[in-house]
C-alpha cells in the first residue's frame, strides 16, 4: 500500500503551520500536537513515508540540555522501530560563522540553543540510524499563519516586526546573513517528499544576503523606513558575524536552487501587509 506523506508535529508552530497549509492540497499532511502524536498508534504512524517535528520546549532552547525536555528524543523513542523517516530541524547555528559553510564545515554552536540541537542531532542519528534526516536551516522569513502561534525562538523577521511597532531610530550593523522565505522552504519539503531524502542537508538562499539590502525589501512598503540607520562597522567584525550556507547538496538531489530574486519578491510583497 502506498504510504501517506507526512506528519508535522506541532499546530502552533511558525514552520509547521505554514508548510502545512501550502502543501495540504498537494500532499497528504497530518497536523497535530506533539501531545495527540504521542496517543497515535504505531499502525497509523508506519502509514506515513515522514515525520517532522516543529514543536520545541523553550526550556530546552534556554537551559543546557536535558533529555526529558527534548521533544525529538520523545519522538526518536516512539518510533525507533517503525519504518518511518524522522525529519529533524536543525539550525545553522551548529556551524561557526563564515562565507559558504557546507555540511562536513566546523561545527562550533554558538548558543544554547545550538548545542542542544547537535545533542539531539548525534542522539538522533545513533538511535534512528538512516532513518533520518537532518535539515540545518538558515533564517527563515514569513508571516505567522496561526493566530494562537506560539513563539519561542526570535528570529531576524520578529526582531524586524517589533522595531516596526517601536517606531523608533534603530541602527543595524551591516553583517551578510542567508536567508530563505517560507514559500521557498516549502517548495524544498515538497521535493524533499518527493525525492525520499535521508542524511544530512543546509537548507538556505545559498547566498550572501546584507541587512541593509533585505531591510530595503521589507521597508518598500514602510512610511517610517528612515528609522533604519546602517552604522558603519570594520572587515573584522563583519567577518566574526557574518555567514552564508553552500546548499549545493541539496540542490544537486532535489534540483532546485532557491533564487535572490524570489526572496526579494516575496519580502516586497510582506512588505505591503506589514505596513
Amino acid at each position: 500500500m502506498k504510504k501517506k506523506n507526512l506528519i508535522i508535529i506541532g499546530k502552533r508552530s511558525f514552520i509547521g503551520s505554514n508548510i502545512y497549509n501550502i502543501l495540504k492540497k498537494k500532499k497528504k499532511i497530518l497536523l497535530l500536537s506533539l501531545k495527540n502524536f504521542m496517543k497515535l498508534p504505531e499502525s497509523e504512524i508506519s502509514k506515513y513515508d515522514y515525520i517532522c517535528n516543529c514543536s520545541v520546549n523553550k526550556n530546552n532552547v534556554q537551559y543546557d540540555y536535558n533529555k526529558n525536555l527534548d521533544f525529538d528524543y520523545k519522538i526518536a523513542k516512539k518510533i525507533e522501530k517503525i519504518d518511518t523517516t524522522f525529519i529533524f530541524l536543525s539550525s545553522r547555528k551548529v556551524y561557526k560563522p563564515k562565507q559558504n559553510i557546507s555540511e562536513n564545515s566546523k561545527l562550533q554552536p554558538i548558543d544554547k540553543d545550538s548545542k542542544n540541537k547537535l545533542i539531539s542531532e548525534k542522539f538522533l542519528k545513533k538511535k534512528l540510524k538512516s532513518k533520518l534526516l537532518i535539515l540545518r536551516i538558515s533564517n527563515v522569513i514569513g508571516l505567522k499563519k496561526n493566530k494562537n502561534y506560539r513563539q519561542i525562538h526570535k528570529t531576524f523577521f520578529d526582531n524586524y516586526l517589533n522595531l516596526v511597532k517601536l517606531n523608533k531610530k534603530i541602527e543595524f550593523h551591516d553583517q551578510f546573513k542567508d536567508f530563505i522565505s517560507i514559500e521557498q522552504l516549502s517548495k524544498i519539503f515538497f521535493l524533499i517528499l518527493k525525492k525520499k531524502l535521508h542524511g544530512i542537508y543546509n537548507v538556505s538562499l545559498g547566498q550572501k544576503i546584507y541587512v541593509n539590502e533585505i531591510l530595503k525589501w521589507l521597508n518598500k512598503s514602510n512610511k517610517n523606513k528612515k528609522n533604519f540607520i546602517r552604522k558603519k562597522i570594520s572587515r573584522e567584525e563583519i567577518k566574526r558575524y557574518s555567514f552564508s550556507l553552500n546548499n549545493s547538496k541539496l540542490h544537486r538531489t532535489i534540483n532546485y536552487k532557491p533564487k535572490k530574486s524570489e526572496l526579494k519578491k516575496f519580502c516586497i510583497k510582506l512588505s505591503k501587509i506589514i505596513h
